[in-house]
C-alpha cells in the first residue's frame, strides 16, 4: 500500500496577559510545541476515531489514518 503523509496545521492563541498563559510562554520555544503537540495528540486523536471510522466505513481504494 502507497502512504501519502499530509499535515494539518493548528495554532494556539495565548492572552498574554493572563497569568498562566504567562507562564506557558516563558517555556522554550520548542518545549512548548512539542507540550502542546503532545495535548494536541492526547485530547483530538481519541475524538477522531468515530469520524475517522465512519470516513473508512465506505473506503474502497484509500484508508484515512493519523499517523503516530
Amino acid at each position: 500500500m502507497t502512504k501519502v503523509e499530509h499535515t494539518l496545521k493548528f495554532v494556539t492563541e495565548f492572552d498574554e496577559t493572563h497569568p498562566v498563559a504567562q507562564q506557558a510562554l516563558s517555556i522554550p520555544h520548542s518545549d512548548l510545541v512539542a507540550m502542546l503537540e503532545g495535548l494536541l495528540k492526547d485530547l483530538v486523536v481519541p475524538a477522531l476515531g468515530p469520524v475517522l471510522d465512519e470516513i473508512n466505513a465506505r473506503g474502497t481504494y484509500a484508508i484515512l489514518k493519523v499517523a503516530e
